[in-house]
């Protein structure tokens, strides 16, 4: 019990130096504090649920975590990848009874685990990740970037070059001089202004309380882009249009859930995978992933079941 606490906020390899332990030992007296933790959780029969992929490697080597957002945590990790079939293996362990049980279903875009989550469930209610749109967006501002620097020379050009990180970042994380820079690149850049502004406001879709005025809202955003020769926009509003309905189904009360949480999560799992980086045993990682979220074990626990 107290190598598995200590497991939860160090790494391995410092609990080993601390305790005077093998790697290995550590590894193990890990894995039985989290093999109590996740029994005594309990099955997991959620009614919300948030999917996306995480890289374990490199070279796009994915898998899948679900997670149940009512409790906030992360409840399977698996797959041998992103595909339809990955996402089947979930719903396939989880069992026809509770299956049914699940409402609504956070993801982003991908059409597999869209199509998975359909054929499973077909009365299910989907909501697209706000984040993840906006994160596209962020990728079409970026393009927007590249092509004014190759576009002009000199001077002009000047004004771009290394400040990609201030261009996408919030303002509010910006430093001064990182907010001084930003206000010297907008005034020199007018394309670089637009596109800058129209990302901001974006943001505004998901405040909107009934579809219609969502709707209204999109129609004038996209309107703005006329004339203004933003083409990676273009093609993002086009995608926003092909997956209207899981973005416009946000604005209904029932499928109000916290999509910061299931950036929370995923940020929470990827400052793990950090931590565990080396790690070569795969389900020792994913019991790392799913126990990192649940509370930690009492005294009392050391004389529960083996």
């Amino acid at each position: 019990m107290h190598v598995g606490a200590l497991c939860r906020g160090m790494t391995n390899k410092d609990v080993a130096a601390l305790e005077h332990l093998h790697d290995s030992t550590v590894r193990t007296l890990d894995r039985i504090y989290m093999s109590k933790q996740v029994a005594r959780a309990g099955t997991p029969a959620p009614r919300v649920i948030g999917v996306d992929e995480i890289a374990i490697r490199k070279g796009h080597d994915y898998r899948i975590v679900v997670s149940d957002l009512d409790r906030g945590r992360p409840i399977w990790v698996g797959g041998r990848g992103r595909r339809e079939e990955d996402l089947d293996l979930f719903f396939q362990e989880l069992g026809p009874q509770k299956t049914r049980r699940i409402q609504l279903v956070a993801m982003d875009m991908w059409k597999p685990f869209f199509n998975s989550t359909k054929k499973n469930i077909p009365s299910v209610r989907i909501v697209f990740d706000k984040f993840h749109i906006m994160r596209h967006l962020s990728d079409a501002l970026d393009k927007v970037r590249r092509s004014e620097y190759h576009r002009l020379s000199g001077k002009d050009r000047s004004y771009i070059k290394g400040q990609r990180y201030t261009l996408l970042s919030h303002r509010e994380n910006l430093t001064m001089e990182g907010r001084q820079a930003l206000r010297k690149l907008l005034k020199a850049n007018k394309r670089l202004n637009v596109a800058y502004l129209l990302k901001e406001s974006f943001g505004q879709l998901w405040d909107y309380k009934t579809e219609g005025w969502a709707r209204r809202f999109f129609d004038r955003w996209r309107q703005a882009l006329k004339w203004q020769r933003l083409e990676p926009y273009e093609k993002f509003a086009a995608m926003i249009e092909r997956h209207w309905d899981g973005i416009a189904a946000y604005c209904h009360p029932e499928n109000k859930i916290s999509l910061g949480m299931v950036e929370g999560l995923n940020t929470k799992i990827r400052v793990l995978q950090r931590r565990a980086y080396g790690y070569r045993d795969e389900d020792y990682l994913k019991l790392k992933i799913i126990a990192a979220f649940l509370p930690p074990l009492g005294r009392e626990a050391a004389n529960g079941p083996r």
